[in-house]
């Protein structure tokens, strides 16, 4: 497995996806009979990517248990376990995303092995782990990209709330101002996801009234609103007032490390994570909402927002810096013309085409590929060097060396 080779690649159909956002990138017919969230590029055992070997099919999953050196390198193969660390994406949301965050590797590893042991099939809808592994994620916007993420300053918080639900939600407002930090927030938080009855239906009618009011000059309660025509009667709509409200414009990406709570609410996106499919909900959604395991694994501090731009250099990549040691995401384009030249020291990495075309050539066998909007590659790490020529917007997922 020593050859540059194009992917056959899985979608995911949740139904939040895009119609026509998928569909149009990767020149399928549009709109989609049904909505298209996801299209997943890697070796995840739920939806593993294909590839041509000896003029055949095979699993990228497969293929990966029987050549982990060459695929992988010798260095990632031996970090982790023979496995490719990353799992690269095109997300498109056309509806929110269920409120959500992912645990650290420890509770991933423990949460696996303890619902293994309570025999919770791994397809059953109250399953919180599908497998060991963390999933701190970078998502790239393609398109404007509206997302929350990580809980506001304590003071806006409180401000926003009682502009809403100052009398409603008297008692645990007083609570947080009298334990303005971390605790005092959790505690919040919790009673406001697990309220119910009655009361639950007075809060959200009474929110929803001021928000209406005020709407017209505070971006979190315009969304408030529209999440309650979605979500009428879920605590969840609540989330633009306790999280952070970030618009990404094309080109810009933020990093998401475990433990910190987030929605995607619109917007197509490039996305490239930890290889995991782990997903703890906490509202905006039908979907299993197990509260004790996700306050367990959330990260209750204020969040600072860093906006990931694009670090150019001078052989027509361009890279997004975060912390992980599963990922790197770059782009590789030009204004005029790509002439790029990988390093010799280098991980398996996947290529995607977003736009234009290019031709990249294993330069020590003198073979050509050309990549077109929607075509995606692998190239092992056995391949020595290669060769991108062309106009083009290819978005690179790869391991850091």
């Amino acid at each position: 497995m020593k050859r540059i080779s194009f992917l056959k690649n899985n979608i995911q159909e949740y139904a939040w996806g895009s119609h026509t956002a998928i569909a149009d990138l990767m020149g399928n017919k549009s709109p989609s009979a049904k909505p298209q969230a996801e299209l997943w590029m890697g070796a995840h055992p739920k939806a593993p990517s294909l590839l041509k070997y000896d003029d055949k099919w095979f699993s990228l999953l497969e293929l990966i248990k029987q050549f982990p050196v060459d695929i992988l390198g010798k260095d990632v193969a031996a970090k982790f376990d023979n496995k490719l660390p990353y799992l690269f994406k095109i997300l498109a949301a056309s509806k929110p995303l269920s409120i959500q965050a992912h645990p650290n590797l420890k509770q991933a590893s423990e949460g696996f092995e303890r619902e293994n042991r309570l025999e919770i099939p791994l397809d059953s809808p109250s399953r919180n782990y599908k497998d060991k592994n963390h999933k701190p994620e970078c998502i790239c916007a393609l398109t404007p990209f509206l997302a929350l993420y990580g809980f506001r300053k304590i003071s806006e918080i409180i401000s926003l709330m009682e502009k809403i639900c100052l009398k409603v939600l008297d008692k645990e407002l007083n609570h947080l101002k009298r334990q303005p930090n971390s605790e005092g927030l959790k505690s919040f938080f919790h009673s406001l996801i697990t309220m119910n009855g009655g009361r639950k239906k007075q809060i959200i009618k009474h929110a929803i009234t001021n928000a209406q009011k005020l709407s017209e000059n505070n971006s979190g309660f315009k969304l408030m609103i529209n999440l309650h025509k979605e979500y009428p009667d879920d605590m969840g709509i609540f989330a633009p007032i306790f999280l952070n409200v970030i618009s990404l414009k094309p080109g810009q990406a933020l990093f998401l490390p475990s433990g910190e709570l987030h929605a995607y609410l619109d917007g197509l996106g490039i996305e490239l994570m930890a290889n995991s499919d782990n997903v703890l909900r906490g509202g905006l959604t039908k979907k299993h909402i197990d509260v004790p395991e996700l306050l367990n694994i959330l990260n209750f501090e204020e969040t600072d927002i860093n906006i990931l731009l694009l670090q150019k250099d001078k052989n027509c990549e361009g890279v997004y810096y975060s912390m992980a040691e599963e990922f790197i995401l770059s782009v590789i384009s030009d204004e005029k013309n790509i002439s790029y030249t990988s390093p010799e020291k280098r991980s398996v990495e996947i290529i995607l085409c977003t736009d234009g075309k290019a031709s990249i050539a294993d330069i020590s066998i003198n073979e050509n590929i050309t990549l077109t909007k929607g075509t995606s590659v692998i190239i092992p790490s056995s391949v020595n060097k290669y060769k991108i020529e062309g106009k083009a917007t290819l978005y690179k997922a790869s391991v850091p060396v």
